[in-house]
């Protein structure tokens, strides 16, 4: 679960992160408003999904994923140019992010309780 809930919330990064390039400064008030959502709803998941899997993994995989769906987005609609060099670094991104996923590391200690 822990790691749905950080692809879910890596999609909002995303979202927040095209939403705060259309709202020009935060004048356009729907793309502002869409931007502080998605910006809550996607930091309240990277905190949660922190807790579960480690913060240097948690935060590769949130900021690489929704950097790379960001670009994807853009690239869909127009906003930026589509290259060749551009498809295979994010492909580099996304595999980055799955060999993450794939990678086990040793099994962190319990933490003590104060």
């Amino acid at each position: 679960m822990p790691w749905i809930v950080l692809l879910v919330s890596a999609v909002f990064e995303a979202v927040w992160a095209t939403a705060l390039g259309m709202s020009e400064g935060f004048s356009r008030p729907v793309p502002t408003a869409v931007f502080l959502v998605a910006l809550a709803v996607s930091m309240v998941g990277l905190g949660w999904a922190a807790e579960h899997i480690p913060i240097g993994t948690a935060y590769a995989v949130w900021v690489g994923l929704g950097a790379a769906l960001t670009v994807l987005y853009a690239m869909a609609t127009g906003g930026e140019s589509v290259s060749a060099a551009k498809i295979v670094f994010l492909i580099g991104i996304i595999a980055a992010v799955v060999g993450l996923k794939l990678v086990r590391g040793a099994p962190e200690p319990a933490a003590e309780k104060p």
